[in-house]
């Protein structure tokens, strides 16, 4: 798997504060694709998307807390 550590500039994190961080993406080249947004403030932001096409979405805040998240499920393309 390749991967790459991207900062970008301050987003809406699941919080809702405005934060900056650091966007991992890792891709096998054969349909793996993980991409993991990790904010200043601490909080996640998790999209997986797997070799069978299905994905997996996730938001945590900075205190742990799992949130319905409001942002675009395709993140950080």
């Amino acid at each position: 798997m390749t991967g790459m550590k991207i900062p970008f500039t301050p987003e809406l994190a699941p919080c809702g504060k405005k934060s900056g961080g650091e966007r991992l993406v890792d891709d096998d080249g054969y349909g793996l694709v993980i991409r993991d947004q990790l904010f200043d403030c601490g909080c996640r932001r998790i999209r997986h998307e797997y070799h069978d096409g299905s994905i997996h979405l996730s938001a945590i805040r900075h205190d742990g807390k799992r949130v319905k998240d409001p942002v675009q499920p395709d993140h950080g393309k």
